[in-house]
């Protein structure tokens, strides 16, 4: 004996806002915990210290700018959603890598050649924090934005 036939009424989903100080709170305090515990179960003070500076710092301003420019005035842009999440999630994430990388040669290479910057050992390793961090940030609050957004046109 098969039961009748279920009917469910259509499933609707409460999608919250999206709120940019959040995304920034959050872009900031998920780098530097994480990485501040790796570098206190490994000893590794100065990944301690780089993840509460370089790469929390790195990662929350990046969740803003990247943020405000999706969401800018509430109105955003239409080739932003229409471009399937993952594509532009990797576009962006591709573009903010690479502005952060040259932010890493600038801080690492150039700026101690040009400037005097007493103990510039710690610049070394802006030239893989500034990019990882801003490729991360990026790519997490673009997908996180896109989402929102086209559930709240849907």
């Amino acid at each position: 004996m098969s039961s009748p036939p279920r009917r469910t009424a259509p499933r609707r989903t409460v999608t919250r806002p999206f709120t940019l100080w959040k995304e920034v709170a959050t872009a900031y305090l998920g780098p530097a915990l994480t990485a501040g515990l790796g570098g206190v179960l490994s000893g590794r003070s100065e990944l301690t210290t780089a993840a509460f500076t370089s790469i929390g710092v790195t990662s929350a301003l990046v969740a803003c700018v990247v943020g405000a420019w999706l969401h800018q005035r509430g109105r955003p842009r239409r080739w932003t959603t229409s471009a399937p999440r993952p594509v532009l999630a990797f576009v962006l994430t591709l573009a903010a890598a690479g502005i952060g990388g040259l932010a890493g040669w600038f801080a690492s290479d150039w700026l101690p050649s040009h400037i005097p910057v007493p103990d510039a050992g710690w610049l070394e390793r802006l030239r893989i924090d500034l990019p990882l961090s801003a490729a991360l940030a990026t790519a997490i609050v673009t997908w996180r934005w896109h989402g929102t957004t086209s559930r709240q046109q849907g």
